[in-house]
């Protein structure tokens, strides 16, 4: 690992990132931060990039190698509930994903590589807004990000808790699902509750179709496949004594392939006909935001291990974890670019310290593993760079 003598700066960054968050493509003072850091370190900054996206760029040499390194900048809209001195100062906004160590790592080592970096060729940092959930690799792909900076490949990674700190896991293929959001609409006739023989009543139908999707993942897909069927939110009736005219279900799809995707989604709405049919009522169903699979690909991920290894050693570099059925929209660039997406070690998930949790932090002894993560690929992917005086 790398000696960071600059750990404790990048740490404060991370908790004045984790006390004002934001949420998506409203990144202002979050970019603006990212932006002033990297410019007092001498790097070429561009902002405003798919809405408050932030590309910082270092230039080494005269190789045409370039690669994308991504962080992700946005919070979530969740109450914190934490006691300690950088807990959130915006009400009902956190950083309980870790964004706000993704972004401080990623400083951290642009400030590494324009200090000591060794490489030939050009860095792009991408501080991206929004991923949670509207778009924002997306809209910095539709802004020009490759088309601007012709990345080779492109890199991203996760804090993971319950992976111990100093552990790295790496999978080639598959590393998170892809989702797609569900709306189902359930159109019944209201009536009285005492008299459920004049109506249809869309709760009983919505029960029927939340126990039928069951049987599409356990009795409809390969064994051998992975898909998740949930159904999160019933919303219906107005008050105890009558039977509602509809009620709302939403939900979630998740795979690792687009054709059980494709498959699961179909079935999604054969089944809803057939139970709309039985109980003489309408189901209309949505599919919505549909986020592709995080497919690694092979030479980057094994690109990534070999600079995992150099900073935490082989034994603590995980290849056979589990990919997760979380979804993340790093999966939009990996359709443009090759590229890895790797979790890194965040430590024990007692006392709520888990992803989306109100008690969640991300832990800043992860930071040096991440900094000298990204340094080390940096140096993997690119030759070295052969004026050594420049960096002594």
């Amino acid at each position: 690992m790398l000696n960071l003598p600059f750990f404790g700066e990048i740490a404060e960054l991370r908790r004045k990132i984790h006390a004002y968050p934001e949420l998506a493509f409203e990144e202002h003072q979050t970019a603006a931060l990212v932006a002033s850091s990297l410019r007092s370190w001498g790097v070429e900054v561009i902002e405003g990039m798919g809405g408050t996206g932030v590309v910082g760029v270092i230039k080494r040499g005269n190789s045409p190698r370039m690669i994308g390194l991504r962080a992700d900048m946005d919070a979530l809209p969740i109450a914190e509930k934490n006691a300690f001195a950088h807990v959130s100062r915006q009400s009902g906004v956190m950083h309980a994903c870790g964004h706000d160590g993704h972004t401080a790592m990623l400083l951290g080592a642009a400030r590494a590589l324009v200090e000591h970096g060794k490489f030939d060729g050009t860095v792009v940092f991408i501080f991206q807004p929004a991923e949670e959930g509207a778009g924002g690799a997306t809209r910095m792909i539709e802004d020009g990000l490759f088309r601007r900076f012709p990345v080779d490949a492109v890199f991203g990674l996760h804090n993971w808790p319950g992976l111990p700190v100093g552990q790295i896991a790496v999978h080639s293929g598959p590393a998170m699902a892809g989702m797609s959001a569900l709306e189902i609409r359930v159109k019944g006739k209201g009536c009285h509750a005492a008299m459920p023989h004049q109506g249809v009543d869309p709760i009983v139908v919505s029960s029927h179709l939340i126990s039928a999707l069951q049987t599409i993942v356990s009795r409809n897909t390969h064994p051998c496949d992975s898909a998740v069927v949930s159904i999160t939110q019933m919303v219906s009736g107005d008050t105890w004594n009558v039977i509602p005219n509809e009620a709302l279900l939403r939900g979630t799809v998740r795979s690792f392939s687009d054709t059980i995707h494709d498959a699961t989604e179909a079935a999604i709405r054969r089944v809803a006909q057939g139970v709309a049919i039985a109980h003489n009522a309408e189901i209309e169903v949505r599919v919505l935001d549909r986020h592709p699979p995080t497919v690694n690909t092979a030479p980057e991920a094994e690109l990534s291990a070999a600079a995992a290894t150099e900073v935490v050693g082989e034994a603590a570099v995980l290849r056979r974890e589990y990919p997760s059925m979380g979804a993340e929209d790093f999966s939009f660039m990996l359709l443009e670019k090759p590229g890895s997406y790797i979790w890194l070690g965040n430590g024990p998930t007692e006392g709520g310290c888990m992803l989306h949790n109100p008690q969640y932090d991300f832990n800043d002894s992860a930071i040096p593993y991440g900094i000298s993560y990204w340094v080390k690929l940096v140096e993997k992917a690119m030759p070295t760079f052969q004026n050594e005086e420049r960096f002594s």
